[in-house]
């Protein structure tokens, strides 16, 4: 048995943290591994079940690459800000109680493969250049619903807020800062013309952010409460999703396979569009929340292109709750360039 402990800190897998630490019984204290003190402690072999199943899902290939390389890259699991590889090696080794398994090199099972992200592309072409309504090209529906799933978020934060730049010297009333009316509702990345969303951010900053304000305009900023809400979250599936908590290799293998495809459907929701391309550029994102909302989630969280923040795309804007308007001054907006 390892005399040295690990903590839910040298893992970045929300389910291993979560939800399998505490059943183990840990003492507390300072972790062997990423140096983290006051902390549940855990022998590492106590995990070798969780992670069997996941090792499962690659082989053996002398021109392949590290088991712990590949955790970092497909999941995500070892934090880079807690474990450099060196440590996550040790911290793998002493799960298995064998040395040898970190030094070896493998590749994910060829048995392992998808074409869902090429269907989505040609899916996403065809609805913005071909057929609207009636498409051609169809997505395993089964499949996305069953994808999605892994990424639902039930534990939303309740504050956010809407941003609007003031016009003629006169702020906005909490009134006039929810969603659009629908006759005035115009194409976004969640939603179609006609169909108003509540677009938020977690931060004043970053709701100011998205409206993409110029410097010395006045920002009106409202914040809404919105409680108990269950949401898809597409910023970051490799992070998100937890394979140890799968613990079936087959569905563990799959899954892994499908996660370029929930990248993709992530950046839809991110990528900078042009106002003039916006009612063509944002049909397939609209054409996922659309699934989504079909599906019975609440709405989509998402990264933001233009802030270290996170959006909320709320289905349904009557379960914000509005509270107050602060004014806030655009004293700089920052532009990054990159050679065309």
């Amino acid at each position: 048995m390892s005399k040295k402990l690990c903590c839910p800190e040298c893992f970045d897998d929300r389910w291993l943290r979560s939800d399998f630490f505490p059943m183990l019984d840990p003492k507390y204290g300072k972790c062997d591994f990423c140096g983290t003190a006051d902390v549940p402690l855990v022998n590492p072999v106590a995990l070798a079940t969780e992670f069997e199943s996941l090792v499962n899902v690659y082989e053996p290939d002398p021109n392949g690459r590290t088991l712990v390389e590949w955790m970092k890259e497909d999941w995500k699991i070892f934090p880079d800000d807690k474990l450099d590889v060196v440590h996550a090696s040790q911290l793998l080794a002493e799960i298995f109680d064998d040395g040898n398994i970190v030094r070896r090199t493998f590749s994910p099972s060829s048995i392992f493969a998808s074409t869902e992200l090429v269907r989505w592309e040609t899916l996403r072409d065809e609805m913005m250049y071909k057929n609207r309504w009636f498409l051609k090209q169809a997505i395993d529906q089964d499949q996305l619903r069953g994808l999605l799933s892994f990424l639902v978020e039930k534990n939303v934060p309740k504050q956010w807020y809407r941003a609007r730049i003031r016009v003629n010297d006169s702020a906005f009333t909490i009134d006039q800062m929810g969603a659009p009316p629908k006759h005035l509702t115009s194409h976004g990345r969640a939603n179609p013309a006609g169909i108003p969303y509540l677009y938020l951010g977690s931060r004043p900053e970053t709701a100011i952010a998205e409206i993409r304000p110029h410097t010395g305009e006045i920002a009106c900023v409202a914040d809404f409460i919105i409680p108990g809400i269950q949401v898809v979250d597409l910023r970051d599936p490799r992070r998100f999703v937890s394979p140890l908590a799968i613990q079936i290799t087959d569905q563990i293998g799959r899954l892994r396979a499908e996660l370029p495809l929930l990248e993709r459907l992530g950046e839809e929701l991110t990528r900078p569009v042009l106002p003039q391309r916006a009612a063509i550029d944002y049909i397939p994102s609209q054409y996922l929340c659309e699934f989504i909302k079909h599906e019975g989630y609440d709405g989509v969280l998402y990264r933001s292109s233009v802030s270290d923040g996170i959006n909320l795309a709320l289905f349904d804007p009557t379960k914000a709750t509005g509270g107050g308007v602060s004014l806030y001054n655009v004293t700089k907006v920052s532009v990054r360039v990159d050679t065309a």
